[in-house]
């Protein structure tokens, strides 16, 4: 069976390099730097093993692992390589597709509008997108917290095999629309929860609406620029390509074959466990589909600083800010810890954040509001052959370690 590499290198978040001053001669001697030994936390041990594991059982090309826990202590480690089959490492620093992680942006800014008075969380949906079906029924906070029961426009076949035959395809928010707005409601507004694409991109129309701005330009401004993200962005909808440095993506089956069902045939699992069957390359499929709910890219030490952010404060004002917390409600998996939604941020247990999944990678951000802890996953693999999210398997195991709790993966509350 063919396995993919695991990469061995760790980096310590401590400094590198210590001074030592110059000692003992009355003359002076010159001054010596020393670099010292990274230090690598306890658990990290048993943990990494622990990684390595699920990142060759589930056959991920590569993966940026990146904790930081004051009381327990900050590491980050790669593994595999930054191509299939190939030998380039992957790197701490380099850019991924970050996924639905993008819904928690768009829901920032959107809150920040909350806050200036420019929209409420109760207004209808239909007083700013007077087309959107039932709009009269559907507040902002219903769209945010994914409980307006609109179709979801990435569970149309037809899209789909429309992202397999044309993977450069530039899509408009108008067109994602007209999509979702054909098919009938999955319930009444308020009457369930449903995941649906489809409220962000009504979310990021309304910000662009009220603002007069691209969400490029309002993500730079509102959260990339005071945060000093410079690796993140929200990439033009023409703009198919990652920033260098990145690792390539793959997929396992087609957009189609993985709609209804992400796990492989059990034929092709098997084939994938023998090493005769591979992912594909699908690093440079444009996510213009995705926009405001899951087009961004970023890296792993960028999303460390807007978890932290995003969860521990310094975006919103305090009022609103709790007010997102607490919108959170349950959802029922059979994870071995709560998970939860609310405007447009999950939670997994002690932590809060999202997960996201697009052509090529998945990813993970957490941070822990009492502990101080953050978790970024990042994964050059949609979903594994059994279809599991490589990055939420990672990011439990991680949990796990860090708070003695079951280790199982929680599955997304995105799916």
């Amino acid at each position: 069976m063919q396995r993919f590499g695991v990469g061995k290198v760790t980096i310590s978040l401590v400094a590198m390099a210590a001074f030592t001053a110059a000692c003992g001669n009355t003359m002076g001697e010159p001054a010596t730097w020393v670099t010292p030994t990274p230090a690598v936390p306890a658990y990290a041990a048993q943990l990494e093993r622990t990684l390595q594991t699920i990142v060759g059982d589930l056959h991920v090309p590569g993966a940026v692992v990146m904790i930081t826990s004051p009381a327990k202590g900050d590491w980050a480690q790669t593994f595999g390589t930054a191509e299939l089959d190939g030998n380039a490492p992957i790197n701490v620093g380099d850019h991924f597709r970050i996924g639905s992680n993008t819904k928690t942006m768009t829901g920032t800014a959107l809150l920040q509008l909350v806050q200036e008075g420019k929209i409420g969380l109760d207004d209808p949906v239909s007083k700013y997108r007077p087309e959107v079906p039932n709009g009269d029924n559907i507040t902002i906070a219903q769209l945010l917290s994914m409980r307006s029961g609109l179709y979801n426009y990435s569970e149309d076949e037809q899209f789909n095999a429309d992202l397999d035959s044309d993977p450069l395809r530039v899509w408009k928010p108008d067109e994602l629309l007209a999509i979702a707005f054909a098919k009938p409601p999955y319930f009444a507004p308020g009457e369930g929860f449903h995941y649906s694409n489809t409220n962000l991109i009504l979310a990021g129309l309304i910000v662009e609406q009220l603002t007069g701005h691209s969400l490029q330009d309002e993500f730079q401004q509102r959260i990339f620029g005071p945060l000093n993200l410079k690796q993140t962005l929200l990439p033009a909808a023409t703009e198919s390509d990652l920033p260098t440095p990145h690792p390539q993506g793959y997929m396992f089956g087609t957009n189609v074959s993985t709609l209804t069902d992400p796990a492989l045939p059990p034929a092709e699992q098997a084939a994938v466990a023998a090493g005769t069957l591979q992912p594909r390359d699908v690093t440079v499929s444009n996510p213009s589909w995705a926009w405001a709910a899951g087009g961004a890219i970023s890296t792993a030490p960028d999303l460390t600083r807007y978890a932290t952010a995003l969860v521990g404060g310094g975006l919103l004002d305090a009022k609103t800010q709790q007010t997102r917390l607490d919108s959170i409600q349950p959802i029922q998996t059979p994870a071995p810890i709560e998970v939860g939604y609310g405007l447009a941020i999950a939670r997994f247990g002690p932590l809060y954040g999202h997960d996201g999944q697009l052509p090529g990678f998945n990813s993970f951000m957490a941070h822990d509001p009492v502990r101080k802890d953050t978790v970024i996953v990042l994964t050059t693999l949609t979903a594994a052959a059994d279809g599991k999210q490589p990055a939420n398997a990672l990011a439990m195991a991680i949990i796990g370690a860090l708070y003695d709790l079951p280790t199982t993966a929680a599955p997304s509350p995105t799916r």
